[in-house]
């Protein structure tokens, strides 16, 4: 089947087990995410949904929507473009969220609960302030799990080539420094000026974003 053929399939949204529908929405209000819809059917059927700000995906909870135990949704990261940041808002709309942390290298056990990195936290940022690297978590009052992942430059091969674009201001500036990087070696290479330079700005866009092979 050709790219042309083919049929998104949009992650679009999560279902989470709550004991207390009230509850949950006030929280999530708290939090200050978009409440989308909520409706109900007679006394058998509540359903919420909201949005965290930023977010192609959302969330669903309520009454008879999820036989899962309450709670038991864990692992559901955010990403943020800056941690202390994400962080800070939380804590100042009242919502406890742990210290900024980063995971031991080459260490997966211990007793903390597990992030992508296995169960062993250590406090503070990536050392190094790597991307993908640090992370900070919260619950909901029913204990489902929620983590802030910071991501500042996104590795190659994430976005679809056809539909070139970035997830944030940063990863855009530092897209564009390396394109004229890039393309100062490519007219040292050529040894002349390049007059088609927009159409190799936009080439060079593209195939880093889908990691292909780039313009020489």
């Amino acid at each position: 089947m050709t790219n042309q053929n083919r049929v998104d399939m949009k992650f679009e949204v999560v279902v989470i087990p709550v004991s207390d529908v009230d509850r949950a929405k006030a929280f999530y209000v708290k939090l200050g995410w978009r409440l989308d819809a909520e409706f109900a059917a007679g006394d058998d059927l509540r359903v919420m949904q909201f949005t965290p700000p930023g977010s192609g995906c959302s969330i669903i909870f309520g009454k008879n929507v999820t036989a899962a135990s309450p709670g038991s949704a864990q692992g559901m990261y955010l990403i943020v473009s800056d941690i202390e940041a994400a962080r800070k808002d939380l804590l100042d709309r009242g919502v406890e969220v742990s210290e900024v942390f980063h995971g031991a290298a080459g260490e997966y056990a211990g007793s903390d609960q597990p992030f992508i990195f296995g169960r062993h936290r250590v406090g503070g940022p990536d050392s190094e302030h790597g991307s993908y690297r640090s992370f900070a978590s919260f619950s909901d009052p029913d204990g489902n799990g929620w983590l802030f992942q910071e991501v500042t430059t996104r590795l190659p091969g994430r976005i679809d080539s056809s539909i070139t674009s970035f997830a944030t201001v940063n990863d855009l500036a530092s897209a564009f420094r390396r394109a004229e990087a890039a393309h100062g070696e490519h007219e040292k290479r050529t040894g002349q000026r390049d007059a088609n330079w927009p159409d190799w700005y936009a080439a060079y866009m593209v195939a880093e974003q889908s990691g292909s092979e780039l313009p020489q």
